[in-house]
Parts: C-alpha cells; structure tokens; sequence
C-alpha cells in the first residue's frame, strides 16, 4: 500500500506571516555593500531586490486570496505622490532618466510602502519588524564601534575614525541612518504596555545605540533623532518623558564626560550645528549653496520643477562659486574617492527642484496625511489605555524621524529602502491596523 507523502513543505510556507518578506529586506542591509558604492544612484544592493520581490509576493497573495488591495483612504493617500511623479518624469532631459527616477521614486513612496501595508496583519507582525530593525542597528553599531576603535573606519578630520558599518566610505549616511531608526524602534518599543523584560531589553538596546550613533558624527541624524525621541516621550506622557529624558541625560554625561568617548571631536561636530554664518566648514558652505541652486531651479520652473533626475544637470548653473568640486571619501576599507555633489541634501528641496510645486504638494501631502492620521489613532488609543501603543510610537516615531532628516538629506544608498519600510509602517497604523487586523482574525 503506497503511503501518501506528506505535503509539509507547502503547508509551512503557507504558514508562516507574510510579513517575513519585509524582515527579509531589513535583513539583507547587514550584508557588505559593494566596493563601488552599489545601493546608490544607478546601483542596486540585494534588499531592493528583495523589496521588489516583496511587492510581487504581496501582488500575488492578493490575486490568490481575491482581496480588495487598499481602503479608498489608503489608495488616495499613497497614491497621491504618482501625480507629481508622473509630470516630472515627461519633463526629464531624457527619457531614460524619467523612468529611471520614477521607478525609484515609485518604489520608494509608493510600492514598497503599499506592500508593507498589506504584509503586516497584526501588531505582532510590527514588533517583529521593529525588532528585526533593531537588531540590524545593534549589528551595524558594533560594527562601526570596532571601527573607531580599531581606526579602521572612514576618514574623518584625517583620521578613519568614523563609524559607517558595512556602508562603506562612499555612503557614510548609512550606518547612521540604520542606527537611528533602531533607536527609535527600541524607544518605542520600551515605552509600550508590553511584558516589563521586553520593554528593558528595548531600552538596553536605546542606550546601547546612541554610542555608534554619536561616532557616526553625523548631525543631520543627531538632530533628527534627538527630535523623534522628545517627540515619543511626550506622546507616551509628559511625566514620564521627564524621566526618561532625565536618565538619558545622565547617560550621555557619563558616555561623553566620564568615559570620554570622542569628547573633543564630539564637541567640535555638534558645535558645528550652529556655526552657518560664523566661519562654517566646508561641508556647511557646501550644502547650503546646493540648497541655493535648488531654490533657483524651482524660481525658474515653479509648477513643474527640471524633471526628474535633473538636479546635476542644473547644478553649475544656479550654484556660486563657493561650492566645491566633490566631497573626499577615504577608509573603511576603500581608497581615496571623489564623490561629486548630485543632491542638494534635502529632500524637500529636491523635490522642488525637480518636480516643482506640484510634486512637493503631492509628496508632503501625502505623508502629512500619514502623519495627522497616525497621531490621531495614537492619541485614541492612549485615552482607551488598549494595547497597541507600542506599535504607534514606533510607526509615528519612524515617520516623524524620516520628516525631520529630510531637512538634512535625500534619497540615495541602500538604506533608502529602509525609508520605504517605515512609510509602510507609518501607513499600517494609519490607514489599515484595523482592516489588516480583521483580515487575520479570519
């Protein structure tokens, strides 16, 4: 008598929460980018093509289980961004670089962050991806801590001190910004309703983090973080964000005034936040004069911006002469490399650039729209004392960090996709917890 093979292969896979197709994005960011800067403009790392293929599995399951993919809310909200895009895109130089711009922008504003919507089904589903970013900045932070140490990082003041993890030199924005949004999903996680060894396991991991992030020296990140960690504490409670926020201070005291972890140079960058018109390094003179070519992009095309992909095109014609001629990179297991300036460093502004008033209305629009509805769930189920707020402080941690460090930079590297992961998360708790939710009860 034959005996029927067991068909446990396929009944696991069927199993297992889709939301593995995103952590497995988030993981793939712990791999070593390529030598040449891949993940960047024009070079792909592995996690975006994951993500690509997240949004097809995502595709797939919606065909297979005959779902209804977006609420009208979700649809019009993510998909505002494609008016602009597609504007920019016909007024591109050239038609390679249109599509080229707008498959990146598609994927980053509105694939990739429809298909997170739809993968995650319920609140364990969002620890669980928070817990997996939290764990890819532990790894990229000791990684950028044994390069300070061991003086193996990127060249910074003359010295490869400068923390980048597996990044390399040529993206040093990106250890930093993947150490960030892990501490920002470690605070909200400590701040939540959740068992008490969860909550000091994520706060362990805040402490631990905020070590590589201040030897990223990166100030756009400080700043950004400094303002998404105030901004957690207040919406969790006043009293409580005064003790935590004194702890914190404590903290940094005894990591930068008792151990003396980078002191000097620490100081040297943070006072340099402020130093815009007194004697500001290069760097400073740099941005803020790619700042002032943007700006006269968009004064000379106002509606519908140069196109996408058109800021390097633009660039020497609006720029003053105070803008150099690339930024140095060196270290970190690469030579010495001169990286042309392409971006302005900030987001908004090259949105405004390129895609005029019409793009950064339909931009800002939509993740203004995430951010008014996301506050406004979470202050409904803080009053409600429900769970879930753990899940809120995160998905609206994430997307007020990723709004604040727009100021200081854009798109570009392979931890862009990370950015699309958190718009995905922001969306989820906006616009469809409790549809997803209801899904997954079935």
């Amino acid at each position: 008598m034959a005996q029927a093979l067991p068909l446990w292969p396929t009944a696991r896979v069927r199993r297992l929460p889709p939301v593995l197709a995103v952590v497995a994005v988030v993981a793939l960011l712990a791999l070593p980018a390529a030598p040449d800067g891949g993940g960047g403009i024009g070079n792909a790392h592995p996690a975006d093509a994951v993500s690509a293929l997240a949004v097809l599995y995502c595709a797939l399951r919606l065909v297979r289980d005959r779902r209804r993919p977006l609420t009208r809310r979700a649809a019009v909200v993510l998909g505002l961004p494609v008016l602009g895009l597609a504007v920019a895109a016909v007024g591109a130089a050239s038609p390679g670089a249109g599509v080229e711009g707008l498959g990146r922008y598609l994927q980053v504003f509105v694939l990739v962050p429809a298909a997170v919507l739809l993968l995650l089904r319920k609140r364990d589903d969002v620890r669980l991806l928070a817990w997996a970013m939290v764990g890819l900045a532990v790894w990229q932070g000791a990684v950028g801590v044994h390069q300070y140490v061991t003086g193996t990082g990127a060249s910074y003041q003359g010295e490869p001190i400068r923390a980048v993890g597996t990044f390399g030199a040529q993206d040093v924005m990106g250890m930093a910004t993947v150490v960030s949004l892990g501490l920002v999903c470690a605070v909200g996680l400590a701040l939540g309703r959740t068992p008490v060894r969860h909550r000091l396991l994520a706060a362990g991991c805040a402490l631990a983090l905020l070590l590589p992030l201040a030897l990223s020296f990166s100030r756009g990140a400080w700043i950004a973080t400094a303002v998404t960690c105030a901004a957690q504490l207040l919406l969790s409670g006043a009293r409580r964000a005064l003790a935590v926020g004194a702890a914190a201070a404590a903290a940094g005291v005894v990591l930068v005034g008792g151990l003396g972890v980078g002191t000097a140079m620490l100081q040297e960058r943070v006072g340099s936040i402020t130093q815009v018109t007194d004697a500001p390094d290069q760097s400073v003179t740099d941005r803020y004069t790619m700042w002032a070519a943007a700006a006269g992009m968009w004064r000379e095309r106002p509606l519908t911006g140069v196109g996408l992909k058109g800021f390097p095109e633009h660039r020497d014609s609006h720029a003053s002469l105070a803008l150099s001629s690339g930024s140095e990179t060196d270290g970190a297991g690469a030579g010495y490399h001169r990286q042309p300036l392409l971006s302005p460093h900030n987001m908004y502004l090259l949105v405004l650039a390129e895609q005029g008033l019409l793009g950064l209305l339909a931009l800002a629009g939509s993740w203004l729209a995430l951010l008014v509805l996301g506050l406004r769930r979470l202050r409904a189920v803080r009053r409600a004392g429900t769970a879930g707020q753990d899940c809120g402080l995160v998905a609206c941690g994430l997307l007020v960090w990723q709004l604040t460090d727009f100021a200081y930079a854009d798109i570009g590297g392979p931890s862009t996709v990370l950015t699309a992961v958190c718009l995905g998360l922001a969306a989820w708790w906006a616009l469809g917890s409790a549809t997803s939710e209801r899904v997954a009860e079935r």
